[in-house]
């Protein structure tokens, strides 16, 4: 009820866009975790062909986010995340319609650039929006993304049982409605000239060696929150050799940030600066993988009780998991406009987004590595270990920056104008 309360709290425009990121995680995951299915077993393509229809997705939209970040700047955010809308709608259409290599290309490239478009004009509507509320507006965003991501799977699964089309045309659909609610309901705010032309902007974010040492710092927090889509679901088909106990890794950290999250961000930001939480939140994603770690040596047949039995410290894992992320993340997103003007808040967003793009495909890798080295070396810990490292010496270097004093404090509202 308290969420709910919260949520009534804030202005149209917020709510809207915690809808509207219900939806896109809806939409994206009801589709996206299915492709791959669909292009080998339905189309035939090799594994070469499907690796290049979606790199070229990840590429266009991790490449892009610092140039939709800056059009969010200067031509205002709520035109970009319509746009953004829009291009998707059109990229899953194609998936739908198209089975040729050239379409599923431009396909892809119109997802991935939407994805870069309105990612970081969302949140830095959201971040302008909401003033000194910031914490707790992203608390309610990472709500409403993890339900989506959570609703996805299970909606593709059903959509499946008729073919890939009826996802990918549910898909479209889920976004063509966003951006008619979007371009209905949205405000339009004034857009403040930046005073540099656009390479002046990069080069004045870019040349924030403060920003840049905390977007590093921060690494490890979408590397191991990836590990939700590939070590964790991974290790609980292993310990209980049932495909279905996967969903469960999704079901457990959906009722956690329904239950927990805005509780927990309201908490602790009357408690201290943003940053503390943030380098405690870090320490606790890299200790969520010691318990799996404890049953990664043991492989599984359906088999009652024992299945329940290494299933536990993976959902113990992932529960830990996702309290570091709700521990975190909400001042993550709070902090990052604290570090320049306003004007380039998109711009901050976007460059922020760009290096944890990369983070996050090397830290896939390097995790991947490691799960195949482990099964051929018989070091099934290895993985774990891997993770483990990565959240704490992520949380040792934010800590050490928040120490050195590197990070702003806590920003004051920022007052938005029609």
């Amino acid at each position: 009820m308290r969420t709910w309360h919260e949520i009534r709290g804030f202005p149209p425009a917020i709510r809207l866009l915690l809808v509207n990121q219900l939806g896109v995680n809806t939409g994206f995951y009801l589709l996206v975790p299915y492709l791959a299915l669909h292009l080998t077993e339905d189309l035939g393509m090799s594994a070469a062909v499907v690796g290049i229809v979606l790199g070229v997705r990840n590429l266009s939209q991790q490449g892009l986010f610092l140039i939709g970040g800056t059009a969010s700047d200067r031509l205002g955010a709520r035109g970009v995340i319509i746009a953004g809308c829009a291009l998707r709608t059109v990229g899953f259409g194609l998936f739908a319609l198209g089975d040729g290599l050239p379409v599923l290309l431009a396909a892809s490239v119109l997802s991935g650039l939407a994805g870069a478009l309105f990612n970081p004009a969302v949140r830095a509507y959201l971040a302008l929006e909401a003033g000194e509320r910031k914490a707790e507006a992203f608390a309610l965003f990472n709500v409403f993304a993890t339900t989506g991501a959570l609703i996805g799977p299970l909606l593709g699964s059903a959509l499946l049982l008729v073919d890939f089309r009826a996802s990918a045309l549910t898909a479209a659909g889920i976004f063509a409605v966003l951006t008619a609610a979007q371009a209905l309901v949205l405000p339009a705010r004034r857009v403040a000239p930046t005073g540099n032309s656009v390479l002046g902007d990069w080069r004045e974010v870019i040349g924030d060696r403060r920003f840049l040492a905390f977007a590093l710092a921060m690494v490890g927090m979408f590397t191991l929150d990836n590990q939700l889509y590939l070590l964790l679901p991974d290790a609980a088909r292993r310990a209980t050799g049932w495909d279905g106990a996967a969903g469960l890794v999704f079901l457990v950290g959906t009722l956690a940030s329904l239950a927990l999250q805005l509780r927990l961000t309201t908490t602790l930001k009357k408690r201290g600066p943003g940053a503390r939480w943030i380098a405690a939140g870090l320490a606790l994603m890299g200790l969520s993988f010691v318990p799996p770690m404890a049953v990664s040596g043991y492989g599984g047949t359906p088999d009652g009780l024992a299945d329940a039995a290494r299933l536990l410290p993976v959902l113990a894992g992932v529960l830990l998991l996702h309290l570091g992320t709700m521990l975190a993340q909400p001042f993550v997103m709070e902090l990052i406009p604290a570090f320049g003007r306003t004007e380039l808040t998109g711009t901050y967003f976007g460059l922020f987004y760009a290096v944890s793009g990369v983070a996050a495909a090397v830290g896939n890798a390097l995790v991947g590595w490691a799960m195949d080295t482990g099964h051929r070396t018989d070091t099934p810990w290895l993985p774990w270990a891997c993770c483990l490292t990565f959240g704490l010496a992520s949380a040792a270097g934010l800590a050490l920056l928040h120490r050195r004093g590197v990070l702003p404090a806590r920003p004051a509202a920022v007052p938005v104008t029609a």
